[in-house]
């Protein structure tokens, strides 16, 4: 089978423009009814992203496989609606593992193994592999493989994957690879030519006039392409207009003769029609979003501890603006530094304790999302007693239920010393525990991890909100990461106070939903809705938050088919 690969590439600082240009090109063709999938390379030593730090390389995103990856495979996922496997993200690590591992065996026959061939052969056999695995229920292999090289061209990291990236287009064929190369500079260019790669298309970034015809030409002369394969991705409202930047330019008419798809690639009729329909909803969406004014804006505190990165929460972003969307909604968050709602804060910086507590104060919604270590777990417990009390809606995730449950126990179920064994290994009143089954010693992938059912308990068809947001039906799969769990030996006592704990996994021992009755919309899971979340399909956990905070909740449920709900 025929298959076509675009390699999109940096000129500049890593991070910047490529992964929404890559998510952007892809969505573009299969709006076109071509079947995609997308690869990441990142040129770090580590196996995979899973030990690293939020404040380092922004959020940590988890696949259904349980893989834990870059953040950008969280892009391609909710542009393409695919779903991708921890193969997906190649790491320097990866290979390296690889080819040691067939060493060790023999595998190179007594040959000096060297960077070339043994690597780049590596690197070039793991994409082809990674191209033909299905991202959809269908079975069929992509068509298309949408691959960012991570980094800097020039970089020592990325030296290996761009010289097999320069053998692999002959590899596969001219017609069946193309380049784009985004943040161009002179240097880059020189180099990328230099390394054996010519770019195709370039993507400047630019203000909201655009590129003028004088500075088009002379990107055009300096970088060996013509002026219309230089593209302007200019300032916009929102990041899901770039696909409509980039089509109106002519990249999809361009990328469909070079890699001469017309010729090369049978498309169902059926694909055809989803694509036309795609890309339907897709401009309905971003034209919803152009109408939207402040009197329809919603303020939702986002309660953390790494809110000097906003890409740690880059999902939980994400799941927030899809639901304001669907809910035809204008978002506003309020980031809050968990320490900052602290007592200590008060005394030692008042000023910040003061303004944290008046963004909490005059938000309509409260969200604590997931994360590690106990700085900042006071102030989250805080935040979760002024949502409680306040009846201002809330939503926890992970450690967020975690941290309602732990509210809970010290003010309602009057067990002050409550705590987590992962806050305080000598508390006395463990309410949170380490799960039994998970490793103490080793942190890479050795959490609960990947898609997981939960099950709404017997009886909550006519009290569990979030049951009815899901639709109804009795079991729910959702991405996991996490180490600790709710202390099952505690259950009747909290649910005795009031705490109903609606959905519990499989075996029925651990606690993955909560919800307060008596409160417009208090639900904590020990899942990731985030990492779920689709432009067209928002996360219901997210919907029902946005929903409460703009009082549209009940009109919402009673819309819903067979909406019976008992308070």
């Amino acid at each position: 089978m025929v298959k076509k690969y675009v390699l999109v590439s940096g000129g500049v600082i890593s991070g910047i423009g490529k992964g929404i240009i890559a998510s952007s090109t892809g969505l573009l063709l299969k709006t076109r009814g071509l079947k995609v999938t997308s690869i990441k390379i990142d040129p770090y030593l580590n196996i995979d992203a899973g030990t690293l730090s939020p404040l380092d390389h922004g959020e940590v995103f988890v696949l259904n496989d349980g893989g834990e990856v870059d953040l950008d495979l969280g892009n391609y996922e909710r542009y393409l609606d695919v779903t991708l496997t921890r193969a997906n993200n190649i790491t320097t690590g990866k290979i390296y593992r690889d080819v040691i591992e067939r060493e060790r065996k023999g595998d190179y026959l007594g040959k000096t193994v060297q960077v070339v061939p043994h690597i780049t052969n590596a690197i070039q056999d793991w994409v082809e592999r990674v191209a033909t695995i299905p991202v959809d229920d269908s079975g069929e292999e992509p068509d298309v493989c949408i691959i960012e090289l991570g980094g800097t061209v020039g970089d020592i990291e990325s030296a290996p994957f761009v010289e097999a990236m320069r053998q692999f287009q002959f590899r596969v064929g001219h017609e069946n690879f193309a380049l784009i190369h985004t943040k161009p500079t002179q240097a880059s260019i020189r180099d990328l030519r230099g390394l054996g790669l010519s770019p195709d298309l370039i993507a400047c970034r630019c203000e909201k006039t655009g590129l003028d015809e004088g500075i088009r030409d002379k990107i055009s002369m300096f970088c060996h392409v013509r002026p219309e394969q230089v593209l302007a991705v200019r300032d916009c409202n929102s990041v899901y207009h770039v696909p409509e930047l980039l089509k109106d330019q002519g990249l999809i008419d361009f990328l469909w003769k070079r890699l001469n798809i017309d010729t090369t690639i049978t498309i169902s009729r059926n694909l055809q029609l989803k694509g036309t329909d795609m890309w339907k909803r897709w401009n309905d969406l971003t034209t919803s979003q152009d109408r939207l004014h402040d009197s329809d804006k919603v303020v939702i505190a986002l309660v953390g501890k790494y809110t000097n990165l906003q890409d740690s929460y880059a999902s939980v972003v994400k799941a927030l603006e899809h639901a304001t969307l669907a809910a035809r909604k204008k978002l506003s968050i309020q980031w809050i530094e968990a320490t900052d709602l602290e007592a200590e804060t008060r005394v030692t910086h008042p000023v910040k304790y003061h303004e944290a507590w008046h963004s909490l104060c005059a938000a309509q919604g409260i969200l604590v999302p997931g994360g590690f270590g106990s700085r900042g777990t006071e102030g989250k417990i805080a935040a979760a007693k002024w949502a409680r009390e306040q009846k201002i809606p809330y939503l926890g995730i992970c450690l967020g239920l975690q941290i309602a449950v732990i509210e809970f126990a010290r003010h309602i179920c009057n067990i002050p010393e409550a705590n987590s064994i992962e806050l305080d290994e000598q508390t006395t009143m463990p309410v949170v525990i380490y799960m039994p089954e998970i490793s103490k010693t080793h942190l890479g992938g050795t959490m609960r991890l990947g898609l997981r059912p939960t099950e709404f308990q017997e009886g909550s068809e006519t009290t569990s909100v979030l049951r009815k947001l899901y639709g109804g039906g009795s079991t729910v799969l959702e991405r996991h990461r996490h180490r600790y769990e709710v202390n099952p030996e505690l259950i009747e006592k909290f649910e005795e106070k009031g705490m109903k704990f609606v959905g519990k996994d499989e075996t029925g021992q651990r606690m993955e939903i909560i919800e307060l009755p008596d409160h417009p919309y208090f639900v904590g899971v020990q899942y990731h809705p985030e990492l779920l979340t689709r432009p067209l399909k928002p996360s219901p956990p997210f919907l029902g938050l946005i929903l409460a905070a703009a009082n549209g909740l009940e009109q919402h449920l009673a819309m819903l088919p067979g909406y019976v709900l008992e308070q």
